[in-house]
């Protein structure tokens, strides 16, 4: 009798240990995405649009920090199609990234599935597709990370969260703008500016993207998604308190207006605290000589009388930007995507071990339009790099660390093309400067991690700048504009083993060049710090026909 009593005492043992590991797995959430061609008027006249699952833009992809994200991406396209994540740091996981330098793109007429984490993450991201000049398309959408229901955010719960994408947009096709590139032109100026996929009319006729209830607060989610512009957002006769950056919640500051530049997202509160009647949402176009503008319908529940048609004034020059952006600091006591406060990480205590500047350049290589870093303009090879580093056949596609981390002007001033590969070394902590000589303002991202952006100011980046780095509360985030002739300086650990993009978020530029990757081994060949490749991973390239191998061991 006693051991069937011990028996059955194990059996229980186990079965609720089974039960409890169940319950402790990180939840699925399935999707399945019909990528196609279809029409759209976005400024009036009908032109073609890549849609998914008949939308344009996107659906929104809402998830919370840790959830398991499979997307099962059929390509209904007549060219190879890829997705990126931006912002998705994909831990021990580049496979997903969704760049050409990770993956293999999806073949026309085939599906591939992507399963990734916002492992430890919350924030306001987007997707969008990275082949070709399929972005100047669509197939662009919102991707929310929202924090778990026991982890404390530092608002009241808002009565609502929408997302505004805004973007500049081309008439002519992403087909029409490729070929530009291509033979060696710049795809100019865009035509207009849209507010999730349309242009406002602004003669009372528009129908309302969002409806407020008097008294409540709204979430609103702003990204820009587009090609190039850097854009102002704001709405009128209300004030946006801004609540949290690209993953990390900050100092909750009144805004009458925000600069959002190519690939950022920021999160604000809004208050229905104005007299019930309908109001504009306003982008408008920065740092161009004549200003393109476009607006978006609010709308009071019950509310009586149409928007006035004086909209607010757009702020004017690139200091006043810069000025904002000195004014976003990171929230030290509040909680991110576990308990603990984000200013829990010292980063400014941290010793440099390697510093790395890179500078934008554009000129022309047998006569065509190029974009380079510390010389080097960018070219995907056939066979993806994370594959051919992978598989052992790195010596057949790209050489490491064919930049200076220091150039001088003579190694930036003649062009080359050719893959640009940093080796950087696992868990070391790195400073990496951006320096802009253009008259143009930058946008850069960096995938598979966050950074902190500790300074940006006018001139050439020397190290006694140091001294006004921001080493206390910069935000923790995955994009940061450069404007002209000026630098920015960022501080972060290597702690993601992977292929990780280093791009211009200027979808031109970054056509033609200017984007380089970082390659972070795992030293020690462990599944502690990376996955090996899926099963579901496609191959193309030299690793075509390759048998599959699982080189990493022992978690």
């Amino acid at each position: 009798m006693k051991g069937g009593v011990k028996l059955w005492a194990v059996c229980l043992c186990l079965v609720t240990l089974t039960i409890v590991m169940v319950q402790a797995e990180d939840p699925y959430f399935h999707h399945v995405w019909n990528v196609t061609y279809g029409t759209a008027s976005p400024l009036g006249a009908p032109q073609q649009v890549i849609l998914i699952n008949g939308q344009f833009p996107g659906p929104n992809l809402n998830s919370t920090s840790n959830n398991n994200i499979i997307v099962n991406v059929f390509n209904n396209l007549d060219e190879p199609f890829l997705l990126t994540w931006n912002g998705i740091q994909h831990r021990k996981n580049s496979w997903q990234a969704g760049t050409a330098g990770t993956m293999c793109p999806i073949p026309p007429g085939t599906n591939f599935t992507y399963h990734f984490q916002p492992k430890d993450q919350i924030g306001s991201y987007f997707y969008y597709p990275t082949t070709a000049m399929h972005r100047a398309a669509g197939a662009f959408g919102g991707l929310h990370v929202n924090s778990r229901l026991l982890i404390p955010v530092p608002y009241a719960d808002p009565e609502d969260d929408y997302t505004v994408l805004i973007n500049d947009w081309y008439t002519k096709s992403h087909t029409q703008l490729k070929n530009f590139l291509d033979s060696g032109r710049t795809i100019g100026r865009p035509d207009g500016i849209l507010i999730n996929g349309k242009a406002g009319k602004g003669d009372g006729s528009d129908q309302p993207l969002f409806t407020l209830k008097q008294g409540k607060t709204y979430r609103i989610r702003i990204c820009n998604v587009g090609l190039k512009a850097s854009l102002n957002f704001r709405i009128q006769n209300h004030k946006m308190k801004l609540v949290e950056m690209e993953g990390s919640h900050v100092l909750q500051n009144d805004y009458d207006s925000l600069d959002v530049h190519v690939g950022q997202c920021f999160g604000v509160i809004l208050t229905a605290n104005q007299e019930p009647k309908d109001y504009y949402m306003v982008a408008s176009t920065r740092f161009l000589k004549s200003a393109l503008t476009t607006t978006g319908l609010l709308r009071y529940e019950g509310g009586k009388g149409l928007a006035s048609s004086q909209l607010p004034a757009a702020p004017v020059g690139w200091a006043w930007s810069l000025n904002q952006f000195r004014s976003f600091r990171w929230n030290l006591t509040a909680s991110a995507a576990r308990p603990n406060p984000q200013g829990s990480y010292h980063y400014g205590k941290i010793n440099i071990t390697r510093t790395i500047k890179l500078v934008n350049t554009q000129g022309k290589v047998d006569s065509k339009l190029r974009y380079a870093l510390n010389g080097v303009s960018h070219i995907d090879p056939e066979t993806p790099l994370k594959l051919a580093e992978y598989f052992g056949v790195a010596d057949k596609v790209f050489k490491y660390d064919s930049i200076s981390d220091n150039p001088t002007s003579d190694q930036i001033k003649n062009i080359k093309i050719e893959p640009n590969v940093l080796n950087i070394t696992h868990r070391n902590f790195i400073e990496v400067v951006f320096e802009n000589h253009e008259r143009s303002v930058q946008s850069w991202h960096l995938d598979g991690y966050s950074f902190f952006a500790v300074a940006v100011e006018p001139g050439t980046w020397t190290p006694e700048k140091r001294k006004n780095y921001n080493l206390l509360d910069a935000v923790s985030r995955h994009t940061i504009q450069v404007y002209p002739k000026c630098w920015a300086a960022i501080l972060l650990t290597f702690d993601n083993c992977g292929m990780w993009n280093i791009r211009s978020e200027n979808s031109e530029r970054r056509y033609l060049g200017q984007q380089l990757y970082a390659s972070v081994l795992s030293p020690e060949k462990s599944l502690r710090d990376e996955y090996n490749m899926p099963e579901s991973s496609l191959q193309c390239g030299l690793v075509k026909d390759k048998l599959k191998i699982n080189p990493y061991a022992g978690a």
